[in-house]
């Protein structure tokens, strides 16, 4: 018997570790991989960021020399200016004709002077992208937090709500636990689900949480979410998620400035930098001017219209506009070989090496936030729950990449919220054919319950069980007594019968509700805030800057997590990796022709742009000053 009950321990204990992972790991061990990973694809986007900035300083520098010669001749006609002026400007020009020569005809060169040239092509590219990025890193210290927390209409906690002074509470214990100052909580009153740390340092860190996670989540979840970003804060993100906003929207600032002379749009922009750097962070004002105009210039990251492309607009025509088109298409050329090398570089380069970067981080944070709690559980939860819920906050897009998890793909519109699931648990507890189960007092926590029950009794009344049927009829009804706008969002039952059967008026009911509950959805969202708004992350980058569910859960698990659903698939693995196979050469071959264009282009426009330059100059030299 001894014997037997041995082996029978030893077969149960062989069945747990089936669905247990085989690779193991402590969060200290998960840690130190996760910040080696970081210091690789920290090179690789330094290297992105050099790649995308050779082919950008080629096109830009030209323009800078054309802006300043251009200058030079005005100046010049009504002030001469020396002739040493003019002889340096040629000793550039020569220089910079020796390297265009090596680079498009393959000349031998003097190395000393190749050097030279290659400096006066890329050197003031370089400065002036150098420039714009410190500008903007300034104008997001002065005044980003500030304006973050209007645009997303943060508030403090209300001292009367329990939930949310446990909020504060957990954000307290976590903070203590990792050794850092406890960062200021603000709540955002929101359907989504979502929470996030914002800000450039530890100093100036917020922690911002919707109403909603507050309400869905129990406590071990909610230590969960907030150790994530507290661990986050300690880790040092803000610090890479600020300079990773920053190298984004200096991009959309270059093409702003180069729009600005056609269009009133862009000039607007550039004066609201102006104001908010005048003003900063110490007023309101300056701090609601930092997140507009962070909102304005992640709109000209993306090739999407603008200025410049109203101003040559094709479809209004006219003798003059023709001219005035011909004169000043070589900016516009220019203007379109920019705008497709940013987003060919951020998109395919650039982008995708700092999402994977970022997925680093949140790894790291997640092991780091099961050493703040030792609860591996809690988190993983709150995941599966959030991923499960919408969760994009109005006025949060330029950071979506901050949020616990991606705003754009957790969850949808339709999920209930945390009192519509209380009416929903009522009326299911209620429904229940058993006399002592309507006393029984539901919980929000008991609705993922109710769904697999919800879902088993549907089944069973579509297949003709009398009382389940039943059962769907009375939490209609009770759904329908105790909120009839949220009932109105489901078909009755009565019609789903009747239309299986083939009711003709239940069929027509069933799809006028349908057309209106459609009609409802796309009319909210075309109301909300921030709707059609990308975000300058989510929009520049093929890879999403959130690692998958299943990947997270699949490192949780490795440190003693026990998430709800199968976290590991070793066929789909199989079936990516076969899939990657076969398109890898069409991959490369699209990116090397987007490469040819892109160098095309290039060369296209410092053509275009030396023959403008040589006719404007030559223009001002015969009016008699040159």
């Amino acid at each position: 018997m001894e014997g037997a009950s041995v082996n029978e321990c030893a077969k149960v204990a062989a069945i747990g570790q089936r669905y247990l992972p085989r690779d193991r790991e402590s969060f200290f061990d998960a840690q130190r991989r996760n910040r080696r990973a970081t210091w690789r694809l920290s090179a690789l986007c330094a290297v992105a960021i050099v790649l995308m900035g050779i082919p950008l300083a080629l096109i830009v520098t030209p323009l800078v020399y054309a802006a300043m010669l251009i200058g030079a001749d005005v100046i010049n006609y009504f002030w001469p200016l020396p002739a040493a002026f003019w002889r340096l400007a040629d000793e550039i020009a020569r220089f910079g004709f020796v390297a265009l020569g090596w680079l498009l005809q393959h000349k031998s060169a003097d190395p000393q002077a190749l050097a030279v040239g290659a400096a006066v092509m890329l050197l003031p590219g370089v400065l002036l992208s150098g420039s714009l990025w410190t500008v903007i890193s300034v104008l997001f210290r002065r005044s980003g937090v500030g304006g973050a927390l209007l645009a997303l209409n943060a508030r403090e906690p209300n001292q009367a709500e329990l939930k949310e002074l446990q909020l504060a509470d957990v954000v307290q214990e976590m903070a203590i636990a990792a050794g850092l100052p406890a960062p200021c909580v603000m709540l955002v009153d929101s359907a989504g689900a979502n929470a996030a740390a914002i800000g450039t340092s530890a100093a100036d860190a917020r922690i911002i949480v919707s109403r909603r996670l507050v309400d869905d989540l129990n406590r071990d979840e909610l230590e969960g979410v907030c150790a994530h970003l507290i661990a986050s804060i300690g880790n040092g993100d803000l610090r890479i998620a600020f300079r990773i906003t920053a190298v984004f929207e200096t991009c959309g600032l270059l093409v702003t400035i180069i729009n600005s002379p056609f269009g009133p749009q862009s000039r607007r922009v550039l004066w609201r930098i102006l104001r908010s750097g005048l003003w900063g962070a110490g007023r309101d004002g300056g701090m609601q001017e930092a997140a507009a105009v962070a909102d304005l210039l992640a709109r000209n990251v993306t090739l999407d219209a603008d200025d410049i492309d109203r101003f040559f607009d094709p479809a209004k025509k006219s003798r003059l506009r023709s001219i005035r088109n011909f004169i000043f298409f070589p900016i516009f050329f220019t203007n379109f070989a920019i705008k497709l090398s940013l987003w060919f570089f951020s998109s395919a380069i650039l982008g995708p090496s700092m999402a994977l970067l970022w997925h680093t981080r949140q790894y790291l944070a997640d092991a780091s936030a099961v050493q703040l709690t030792r609860n591996p559980d809690g988190l993983a939860a709150a995941l599966q729950k959030l991923n499960e819920e919408p969760g994009e906050i109005p006025g949060g897009d330029w950071a979506v990449h901050l949020f616990v998890v991606s705003p754009k793909h957790s969850g949808t519109a339709a999920v209930p919220d945390a009192r519509q699931r209380q009416v929903l648990a009522q009326a299911w507890a209620a429904s229940e054919p058993r006399t002592a189960a309507a006393t029984t007092a539901p919980v929000p926590a008991d609705f993922r319950a109710m769904q697999s029950q919800f879902a088993a009794t549907l089944r069973a009344a579509l297949g003709g069980d009398a009382q389940a049927m039943g059962r769907i009829r009375a939490l209609y009804q009770s759904v329908a007594a105790a909120d009839p706008a949220f009932a109105a969002q489901f078909p009755n039952p009565d019609d789903v019968l009747s239309a299986r059967q083939g009711n003709a008026a239940a069929i027509a009911r069933l799809l006028a509700s349908h057309k209106t509950g459609s009609e409802r959805q796309s009319q909210g969202q075309s109301q909300a805030p921030n709707a059609e708004k990308p975000s300058s992350i989510s929009a520049v980058s093929m890879l999403g800057f959130h690692p998958s569910l299943k990947r997270r859960l699949k490192r949780l698990a490795r440190m003693g997590a026990h998430p709800d659903i199968e976290v590991t698939s070793r066929k789909a693995w199989i079936v990516a990796f076969v899939i990657s196979l076969f398109f890898a050469p069409f991959a490369v071959l699209l990116v090397g022709l987007f490469l040819l264009l892109i160098a095309i282009m290039t060369m296209t426009s410092l053509t275009f742009l030396v023959v403008w330059l040589a006719f404007i100059h030559k223009a001002f030299t015969l009016l008699g000053h040159g």
